[in-house]
């Protein structure tokens, strides 16, 4: 069966707000503002990826103002209260991921990494994009026709024999009704629409 074909491209920011390494601190809190970005790629060079500066770099210099740490692990966060430049501020090597990674691959990476954005950089490590979790939950802006298309077209009709089933798309969640002669073929069928991108839910109603 032939899964969706949505990559971190088809969703990604394609025109990126980005700094260089000689950024001053205000200057990244008035880009951060300004486009209502939580996060910043920095670039050397002709676009290569070096770091990311994002609001949790930059929090430490109002948290640590009056108060010293006191924690070991608050020591190195401490430490970015004095930093004034984006090299001095960014997380580094920055969390990246590729334009041709699924959303899936680019949801677990954000999860894993507890960030927010993604630099979506090409295989030479130049940007090309931004990609943030906002982005890959467009696809649940699909309308309910398109999803009833590909089903019909990339699941039911890929199984062999081919399964006649009625089936119904509403906001996203599809019902299917009707028989199944081969019940093993329930989960792999739940399986494979589930993989759909926009579908929110799958329920059976099989004979």
């Amino acid at each position: 069966m032939t899964a969706s074909r949505y990559t971190v491209s088809d969703v990604m920011t394609h025109t990126a707000v980005a700094i260089g390494r000689e950024a001053s601190y205000k200057e990244i809190v008035e880009l951060l503002h300004q486009w209502k970005v939580s996060a910043v790629p920095v670039l050397e060079g002709e676009g290569r990826v070096v770091g990311v500066v994002s609001e949790a770099d930059l929090l430490p210099k109002e948290e640590f103002r009056q108060d010293e740490p006191k924690l070991p692990d608050q020591l190195e966060e401490a430490s970015k209260a004095d930093a004034v430049l984006a090299e001095e501020l960014m997380s580094s090597p920055a969390v990246t991921v590729h334009p041709d990674a699924t959303l899936a691959e680019a949801a677990r990476i954000m999860a894993r990494k507890r960030v927010k954005r993604l630099p979506v950089v090409n295989s030479l490590g130049m940007l090309e994009g931004v990609v943030s979790r906002s982005d890959l939950l467009k696809v649940f802006l699909r309308p309910d026709e398109e999803i009833d298309d590909e089903i019909r077209s990339a699941v039911l009709a890929e199984l062999v024999p081919p399964v006649e089933l009625e089936f119904s798309v509403l906001d996203g969640v599809v019902t299917l009704r009707g028989p199944l002669q081969n019940r093993s073929l329930v989960p792999l069928l739940a399986r494979a629409i589930r993989a759909v991108e926009g579908v929110v839910d799958v329920r059976m109603e099989l004979v």
